[in-house]
């Protein structure tokens, strides 16, 4: 699960880190990070709703999951959200699409 913003998952944005390719990895789900948190109060979503969200992005939290961002960051507040809803597995991929995006031998999709 990729916690970054859409237009970055898509390929459709620069990366903010220089050298990196656009894009994810293969089968991976897009679930912004801020998607998860309540503007006005600064805290995460109730349960119900962070559950809503991540079922709405595809991702089954019954199954192994492992979240990623840009750098290792904003992929907690999925991680955070999985554990809040049940699912205390979920793994960080702590050198995300930096790590990823960065190597020319690691296979990247574009698009939804």
């Amino acid at each position: 699960v990729d916690a970054r913003a859409a237009a970055r998952f898509r390929g459709e944005a620069p990366e903010p880190r220089a050298g990196l390719r656009g894009g994810h990895m293969p089968g991976a789900y897009n679930l912004p990070y801020n998607e998860l948190l309540d503007p006005a109060a600064g805290t995460m979503l109730p349960a119900d709703r962070l559950a809503a969200r991540i079922a709405a992005s595809g991702i089954d939290p019954s199954k192994k999951v492992t979240a990623s961002c840009g750098s290792g960051v904003t992929a907690c507040v999925i991680g955070l959200a999985l554990y809040l809803t049940g699912s205390p597995e979920a793994a960080i991929y702590d050198g995300s699409w930096t790590e990823w995006g960065g190597r020319a031998d690691t296979p990247i999709v574009t698009g939804p």
